[in-house]
């Protein structure tokens, strides 16, 4: 995981751009504290444009120590704390009014828990809740990932094939992390990527700002 996190970036900028850049294009034009959950090698920061103030107050959340600790060395300006965001967070209920997750929530076996616990966490008047989740099983994802994730980890690990560790990672569909946000937030913007048209099959990622509901029944 830690070298993806490496590679991606370099050899993958045009996906990166979309990954990083929505949170951005799209963010509260008033905010000051900001969690990133699976912050991974900090790398959504470097797209960021934020006030002094605003990385004071911005939490990086990794589950890998390794990860964390490079976070800390890279970014020291900001928060960076090691945690399950499946788990209840040492913070306030409602204390941020932006929460993060790039490429983290199509990952996590206990979904249910981590959208829960983003609820408590965002700010219910002001708050937003912004994702980027994979188009896992459509046909364009799956083309591109032969010729970049999966050929650099069958390079890297020979005699492994990478459909074992995919789907290891990738536990959550579009459609179910959507179903399970539904109770809880609200979207106030989707974008798709890279043809923008409203359709899983021919794209890789889709970006969603989404608010949180006054109440949940």
């Amino acid at each position: 995981m830690k070298a993806w996190h490496e590679v991606l970036p370099s050899k993958y900028g045009v996906v990166e751009r979309f990954n990083h850049g929505y949170a951005v294009w799209h963010a509260p034009k008033q905010f000051t504290r900001t969690l990133e959950i699976g912050a991974g090698l900090g790398e959504h920061l470097e797209h960021e444009q934020l006030t002094p103030e605003q990385r004071k107050n911005y939490y990086a959340l990794e589950l890998r120590q390794n990860m964390s600790a490079e976070i800390a060395r890279k970014y020291p300006d900001i928060q960076s704390i090691t945690g399950d965001c499946q788990e209840r967070l040492d913070f306030d209920d409602g204390y941020f009014d932006r929460i993060l997750a790039v490429h983290v929530l199509e990952h996590l076996p206990n979904l249910p828990a981590a959208i829960r616990e983003a609820y408590r966490l965002c700010n219910k008047q002001t708050g937003v809740f912004q994702i980027v989740i994979p188009c896992e099983g459509s046909l364009a994802y799956s083309v591109c990932r032969k010729i970049s994730a999966q050929r650099i980890f069958e390079k890297r690990y020979p005699g492994q094939k990478y459909k074992w560790f995919i789907e290891r990672e990738h536990i959550n569909l579009p459609d179910e992390i959507q179903a399970e946000l539904a109770p809880y937030f609200e979207p106030q913007q989707r974008s798709f990527f890279p043809l923008k048209v409203p359709f899983k099959f021919c794209n890789l990622c889709i970006g969603l700002t989404l608010r949180p509901r006054a109440s949940v029944g």
